[in-house]
């Protein structure tokens, strides 16, 4: 199986540089793209990014994805749908991800979406949040 952009540098969330995270690889080969040293510090710096946009107000699945994919660069409005469908939400309902019964699932539908399948297992995932301080 070939693995994708976010696979091959353990971003699967698909992070643009910018922000010096906790992880990041001593070697960046991806010019638009961080590249951590594990797929678990990709995670806790996707989870990080999400407990940001909740600070701010961004705490709706559409809220957060209009922010995390913004549409002068994808199709936002079918990532919502795929999100909420995936999480089994109203793209409107209010999420608080600072509970890890929120924020796994709306982690899984994000890398589900941003690599086109979900190739963690649970404990890579769990392993992620758990570097973000979130646990079940």
């Amino acid at each position: 199986m070939t693995q994708t952009r976010g696979e091959r540098n353990d971003n699967p969330g698909n992070i643009r540089h910018g922000s010096n995270w906790q992880g990041l690889s001593v070697k960046q080969p991806d010019k638009d793209f961080c590249t951590f040293d594990t797929p678990e510090y990709g995670i806790r710096a996707l989870s990080k990014v999400l407990t940001i946009y909740r600070q701010k107000g961004f705490d709706t699945v559409r809220a957060i994805i209009n922010r995390w994919a913004p549409p002068s660069e994808n199709n936002t409005g079918a990532y919502v749908a795929a999100v909420a469908a995936t999480m089994k939400v109203d793209p409107d309902t209010h999420l608080d991800v600072s509970d890890y019964s929120q924020m796994y699932p709306l982690v899984d539908a994000i890398i589900r979406h941003e690599n086109g399948r979900n190739s963690y297992p649970r404990t890579t995932i769990d392993a992620g949040l758990a570097l973000a301080g979130i646990v079940p």
